[in-house]
């Protein structure tokens, strides 16, 4: 069985360096596409290293761009690599516009799609992930759901039962297997932190940083939550190029560029709080019991809400309340497949489908 993977943003890295890991006991051949959608060290390279996992075999090198030119790139520079390849398997990751656009490309080609990250949703269709998503879920001939709550959305949404496999979450399979290393690099300690101590902050969501009015008043909130205790903001290229162009002040919160995995989850090991947009984060601090705060209206990983550390602020004129209310809690609780044996799931159910072969017909219903 061949196996090739399509990877293209920061996001997508941590899920498949386990799954990478578990096919190659296996004996699986393998390919990794990188569409490079991220391309800089810290938002791409430096993953595959800190992961343990080879630099990709490919890389489309599409960049930065609108997203119906980025998808249109990853299609047209993805097709030759397909079909030089010829897999038996596409596997896709999650909600990035990689995701789809490759989904898309494999099935019209003949070649069965993996969906890692199947089944979740905000129910916002203002959010580009959230199409993402569903499109992507409908192309795909396994779908990979991280969580119970997941498997009930596909099903509600009429795909097939025999095509529907709960595994648990990779993410938390990243996690356990690069703390140790994590909270060996003294990232942490390096910046003057005790343990419990400072706030990390990630935002590079459009709803919250392209309205200069809203980005200002997070920016409000920051300083006002840096005034009680540390504030540490790894600002996205996106997000600094924002708060330049507003000429936000960000008064005494300290910012960092971009880091890599490794020096992010020791920070967010030892964070007294979270304060993210980013759907990866709230499966974390989760995993870890460190309270998070999504600055969303909405989130496609409820779970993260019900049973783990996760609120939802939408006004960021309530984020300094909720900070300072925020507490780690006693006992951490972690939904069912978050266990660090996700990707052993994953590959046992890529290796019991029928034949490799071309794609099964689709007959799923409207949603």
């Amino acid at each position: 069985m061949k196996v090739l993977h399509v990877v293209g943003a920061r996001p997508n890295f941590p899920k498949l360096a386990p799954i990478f890991r578990a096919a190659a006991r296996e004996g699986l051949d393998q390919c990794v596409v990188h569409t490079g959608q991220h391309y800089d060290d810290a938002l791409s390279a430096s993953f595959f290293r800190d992961l343990c996992i080879a630099p990709p075999d490919e890389n489309l090198e599409v960049g930065s761009s609108s997203h119906a030119v980025q998808v249109a790139r990853i299609m047209e520079r993805f097709e030759p690599v397909l079909l030089r390849h010829a897999p038996d398997w596409v596997v896709v990751y999650g909600d990035v516009n990689s995701t789809p656009a490759a989904a898309l490309v494999a099935s019209k080609i003949g070649t069965r799609v993996a969906h890692v990250e199947a089944g979740l949703r905000s129910y916002d269709r203002r959010m580009p992930e959230e199409i993402n998503r569903i499109v992507t879920d409908r192309l795909s001939d396994l779908l990979l759901a991280p969580s119970r709550d997941a498997v009930d959305v596909l099903k509600a949404e009429g795909e097939p039962a025999e095509e529907i496999v709960f595994v648990g979450n990779v993410m938390i399979d990243s996690l356990f297997f690069g703390l140790d290393a994590a909270r060996r690099t003294g990232f942490r300690a390096s910046l003057g932190l005790a343990n419990g101590e400072a706030a990390i902050v990630t935002l590079h969501r459009p709803s919250n940083v392209d309205d200069p009015r809203r980005l200002g008043e997070i920016a409000l909130a920051l300083r006002a939550i840096a005034a009680e205790r540390p504030v540490i903001f790894s600002v996205h290229p996106r997000t600094a190029a924002r708060i330049s162009e507003s000429k936000i002040s960000l008064g005494n919160v300290r910012i960092l560029p971009p880091i890599g995995y490794l020096e992010m989850l020791d920070l967010v090991d030892g964070a007294g709080l979270v304060i993210t947009d980013s759907g990866g984060l709230q499966e974390e601090t989760t995993a870890l019991g460190v309270p998070c705060l999504t600055v969303r209206e909405n989130t496609e990983r409820p779970i993260t809400i019900s049973e783990g550390t996760n609120r939802l602020v939408p006004d960021p004129e309530q984020l300094y309340a909720a900070a300072i209310a925020a507490q780690r809690p006693s006992v951490i609780r972690r939904p069912d497949g978050w266990d660090g044996r996700a990707a052993d799931r994953i590959v046992s159910a890529l290796q019991s489908q029928e034949s490799p072969g071309f794609a099964r017909p689709r007959t799923v219903g409207p949603s």
